[in-house]
């Protein structure tokens, strides 16, 4: 494969692998940052000369144990309920993929890893014996746990990401998107730090006030887009919506990070409108 093919492949998959990511993770964002950790490491195995036979499987397994180290790092407090008890009963599939992020997380690593294989992305059991590095025996009993005990926990009181924002970072939010509403990217320049940086999420990255300022460029001169104050996963946003587009949901969705009243970072989700499908969003006014 050469490595015009190689990326190609990375590019066709990568929503898929974020979908798994965003949801061993418990997060559409987090999910985002371990799936680019995972693709460097691919990208860095290809050219050490790593051979692949099985392109696919090979990049879920480098995702699966990024996930496994995300996790374990801490970097999520989770509240695990011990389930590794419950009777592996064979039970027909839940509604899986309505299923929120937050009941995912209630499931141990390996069965949360059994159901979002099979039955959000449909993998085999063999296959996720081969992702998740177990026995398909023990592949098809993670399978059955998490299964009987997301149908459990399914029945309990929804769990709603509601956002809890503060007054400063509403009212740094509300003015970001007035600004954008109003067309006025001079004020947005001049809220940029001197050292700002710009993920422009699947396509590039930029860094320093005059280089980030051109990337304003772009949305001046696009009438199509329509912007609202929100919040996804429980963090204030600007969601983007599509003009032309009968979708009564955003195509993306922009994040900031703040410093002293001043812009630091600025994540725009434009070029990867996969990760709003796995997000928990919500429209503030």
């Amino acid at each position: 494969m050469t490595p015009k093919d190689f990326e190609q492949r990375l590019a066709d998959l990568r929503p898929r692998l974020h979908r798994y990511c965003a949801r061993m993770t418990g997060s559409a964002i987090d999910g985002e940052d371990v799936l680019q950790d995972s693709l460097i490491k691919a990208l860095r195995a290809r050219d050490a000369g790593v051979e692949v036979e099985n392109l696919q499987a090979w990049l879920f397994r480098i995702a699966h144990n990024t996930c496994l180290d995300f996790l374990r790092q801490g970097a999520r407090q989770r509240d695990v309920p011990l389930i590794d008890q419950i009777e592996a009963d064979t039970v027909p599939d839940p509604d899986i993929v309505s299923v929120s992020f937050r009941t995912f997380l209630q499931l141990p690593e390996v069965q949360r890893c059994a159901v979002i294989l099979k039955d959000v992305l449909g993998y085999s059991i063999e296959e996720i014996a081969g992702i998740a590095d177990l026995s398909p025996a023990s592949a098809k009993s993670a399978l059955q746990r998490g299964r009987l005990a997301l149908r459990r926990l399914a029945e309990a009181p929804g769990d709603a990401r509601l956002p809890l924002l503060t007054e400063a970072a509403r009212q740094q939010m509300t003015t970001y998107v007035r600004l954008f509403q109003s067309g006025d990217f001079d004020a947005i320049r001049a809220l940029l730090a001197e050292e700002v940086r710009l993920d422009l999420v699947n396509r590039l990255q930029l860094a320093g006030r005059d280089r980030v300022g051109v990337y304003f460029t772009r949305y001046a001169s696009e009438p199509k887009w329509r912007f609202a104050f929100g919040a996804v996963e429980g963090r204030p946003a600007m969601l983007v919506f599509d003009r032309t587009s009968s979708a009564d949901r955003p195509a993306h969705f922009v994040i900031l990070s703040w410093q002293a009243q001043r812009i630091t970072a600025i994540r725009d989700f434009l070029f990867a409108g996969y990760a709003l499908q796995e997000a928990d969003w919500v429209l503030l006014g």
